[in-house]
């Protein structure tokens, strides 16, 4: 099997811990929308995660539309690029950020990095995600969902039937088969504590107890347990583990040779997690009208096409057409499991001690 690229695994959240809260007093006048004619020549950058991936004819496009070269800056994972744009607030090193998920937006805002924006094309979101802006000062770009998968074909050859539910995780009859990531250094491990708290509140501590006891295996990373511990991805001995909604997608588009008819793998969309990624204006940009450029583009129709089969994640944009393999292998899940921004802030650092006292580490 070709390997699942890192664009649905990455995001080491080691620099989560370290964020600091430093504020620079943002601008209260927020941008206009840019005249391009005004424009041509400029050069805009735009800061973003390492996962960041559009088609070159996109970007093409909007260069050759604006007249705006657009320069990527890659700040590496999602935490440390947050952690940075918080230390340069109100000195950025870019002018656009893109890729601040709803784990971290809390610590970005207290620390005034963003120059509110709203742009026209906004209009067009998802109404569950149109009142996410946080008064203009981030915009919704996408969203997935991380999720527990299964690898099909080891259950079909067992005989026994999947698990379909969080509780289900912690039954006897699944011990030894569960590998799940580090939240304290994994998005995705992140991302399924924080269901757990969500799902089941102050019993979320016993949850975990349980899930220790049923043999669950803790891995580094989510490429380290889907590579390295899924019975499908790497040959390993664990046929249940923590990735995303898309995943079964991805399996067929990386195949090796002639992709397969159905993915070997699928999702339980009980006690999946809602991730959603944003970009902004950098308070302090000297590009103020080419940023308010970018953020149209991030939320074009033609972008909001394109993220789908490079991103593995769902556009912001609502009727956005999605590719087919999505359409049948990837759930859109209607209510999956999220706290909010200012309580991740809030209880973070609590929640990573206590997990960390409850599964030895």
């Amino acid at each position: 099997m070709k390997r699942i690229p890192a664009v649905l695994g990455t995001g080491c959240l080691t620099s989560v811990l370290v964020l600091a809260a430093c504020s620079s007093g943002a601008s209260d006048t927020e941008p206009e929308a840019a005249s391009t004619a005004d424009l041509a020549g400029q050069t805009v950058q735009l800061l973003t995660h390492d996962s960041f991936a559009l088609s070159d004819d996109v970007i093409a496009d909007f260069e050759a539309s604006t007249g705006v070269t657009l320069e990527l800056v890659s700040g590496g994972d999602a935490g440390s690029m947050v952690a940075g744009a918080i230390l340069a607030a109100g000195a950025p090193t870019a002018d656009v950020i893109f890729g601040v998920d709803n784990t971290l937006v809390t610590r970005a805002l207290d620390a005034d990095v963003f120059e509110a924006y709203t742009s026209n094309e906004a209009q067009a979101l998802r109404p569950e995600l149109a009142e996410r802006s946080f008064d203009g000062r981030v915009t919704p770009i996408d969203f997935g969902d991380v999720c527990i998968n299964i690898d099909d074909t080891w259950f079909a050859a067992e005989g026994i039937a999947p698990p379909t539910t969080l509780d289900d995780l912690a039954d006897p009859q699944y011990r030894d088969l569960l590998v799940v990531q580090d939240p304290g250094t994994s998005s995705p491990g992140l991302a399924f504590a924080l269901s757990t708290v969500s799902r089941y509140g102050d019993g979320w501590v016993d949850y975990w107890q349980r899930l220790r006891e049923n043999g669950v295996k803790v891995a580094g990373s989510w490429s380290d347990a889907y590579y390295g511990d899924f019975t499908f991805g790497g040959g390993g001995d664990r046929p249940i583990v923590v990735s995303y909604a898309t995943s079964p997608p991805a399996e067929i588009v990386y195949a090796e040779g002639e992709p397969p008819e159905v993915p070997s793998t699928s999702v339980m969309t009980d006690g999946c997690y809602r991730q959603v990624e944003y970009a902004g204006i950098l308070a302090g940009t000297d590009q103020p009208e080419a940023a308010t450029l970018v953020i149209d583009w991030l939320l074009s129709p033609g972008v909001q096409a394109d993220i789908p089969l490079n991103m593995f994640v769902f556009p912001a944009r609502e009727g956005t057409a999605l590719p087919e393999v999505f359409e049948r292998f990837a759930p859109q899940v209607p209510d999956a499991e999220e706290l909010s921004s200012e309580y991740i802030a809030d209880n973070i650092d609590e929640i990573l001690s206590e997990w960390g006292a409850v599964m030895g580490r």
